[in-house]
């Protein structure tokens, strides 16, 4: 689809905790987009190959049906919930954004016990080595608080990696479990997750600009429980809601992505302004904080910029309209400085990121990816396709960096 490029007004809240951008103030859509009528949950990762990879879920992709919460049948008249759930994974083929070729792969099956739902996170492609991490929701796929209903408020825990040594053909399951997760979080009897629902930095093709040689990840979540004392305690922790995020990192390989102990933790920074990193996970903290503004989150390094772009996604109450904002940085340890806040982006878009592949060498335009309008019409909110095209799927859609004059 094409339509008459416009620059989103960014209307930030009074109490944002970001300071503005020095260099750019805005996003503009050039008009040129792609709805992909598939599932959603894609977040592309190129590899050495020149083709990307994807999770994807919760619809059909060209032939290939996933679903990755609980099914409820009916045995002797009782209800009986499968507690056994589907992943699924595509080859992304081609250059251009607007014709892509989208190749489903076989299905995987996970278990969710004891939770209800087991979705796709971070995935990462690197040195022919496919790494697809799961984290669980629960325990229920809808909840009703009084009058309202919510879509998977409870956050679980990130289970692990499961392993693919030939670009998806085959995989080798995940040493975890969602009940003894890799760093031993659980998002049962209310208590706080902090690495929830994790996604790789996109540092290009096969992690080419990684500073270290190291995958880091971003991931939303809360350091409260869930069910609080007083409601000013109430951690705000479901698949699209957080109240802060965290950044961890290891060097990718099969025999350390599922060793708790090769990980680095970011604990915040010394006296000089460093970054400090710790293998203890008790020490982990936050990197940022906003108090329920902090949802699904992701992170792309732009090289012609020399800078991260971050999209997070303020998920309000699951189901309505929700708010995406993107902040930049030099380093990804901040200070982080926003760029623009797009109040009703989608107006319900969700797992925002922006693929390196499709960046230009100038840096200045960049394709957004995201999955919108899921719940259109729940609890009675109109919701409509902003900007156009938006819709349930993949959807691509051209913008351009407004720098400062």
């Amino acid at each position: 689809m094409s339509f008459k490029g416009f620059i989103w007004k960014s209307d930030p809240p009074a109490n944002i905790p970001f300071a503005k951008s020095d260099v750019w103030e805005g996003l503009r859509f050039t008009g040129e987009s792609r709805h992909y009528a598939v599932g959603d949950t894609f977040y592309p990762s190129w590899a050495s190959d020149g083709k990307m990879y994807s999770p994807f879920t919760d619809g059909v992709t060209e032939g290939v049906a996933c679903n990755s919460q609980y099914i409820l049948r009916r045995e002797n008249g009782k209800l009986i919930a499968e507690l056994t759930t589907t992943t699924g994974q595509a080859i992304l083929e081609g250059d251009d954004p607007l014709d892509l070729k989208i190749i489903p792969l076989e299905n995987q099956y996970a278990d969710t016990y004891p939770y209800t739902g087991r979705y796709p996170c971070g995935s990462l492609v690197h040195n022919g080595m496919w790494y697809y991490g799961t984290y669980c929701l629960g325990l229920y796929g809808s909840t009703r608080f009084g009058d309202y209903v919510y879509n998977w408020p409870h956050l679980g825990p990130f289970v692990g990696f499961r392993v693919s040594r030939d670009f998806g053909k085959t995989w080798e399951e995940c040493p975890h479990t969602p009940e003894r997760s890799i760093f031993n979080e659980t998002g049962l009897g209310g208590w706080p997750v902090k690495i929830g629902s994790p996604h790789f930095v996109d540092f290009g093709q096969n992690m080419q600009y990684s500073p270290d040689g190291k995958a880091y990840l971003v991931a939303h979540g809360s350091d409260l429980k869930f069910y609080p004392v007083a409601i000013e305690d109430f951690a705000h922790n479901s698949w699209i809601t957080g109240d802060q995020i965290y950044l961890i990192r290891v060097t990718p390989s099969p025999e350390t992505v599922n060793d708790p102990s090769a990980y680095e933790f970011y604990a915040g920074k010394d006296e000089n302004g460093n970054a400090v990193w710790t293998n203890d996970f008790a020490k982990i903290a936050p990197l940022l904080e906003w108090k329920n503004n902090m949802g699904c989150v992701t992170v792309t390094y732009n090289p012609a910029l020399k800078r991260y772009f971050m999209a997070v996604t303020d998920g309000r109450t699951t189901v309505s309209k929700m708010n995406t904002y993107i902040l930049e940085s030099e380093s990804l340890t901040g200070e982080w400085k926003l760029v623009t806040y797009m109040k009703d982006f989608g107006e319900q878009a969700y797992f925002v990121n922006f693929p390196s592949k499709f960046i230009s060498s100038d840096g200045s335009k960049m394709w957004i990816c995201y999955s919108g309008n899921f719940a259109k019409g729940w609890n009675g909110e109109v919701i409509n396709a902003n900007p156009p095209d938006s819709a349930y799927g993949m959807v691509l859609q051209e913008v351009e960096l407004c720098k400062k004059n």
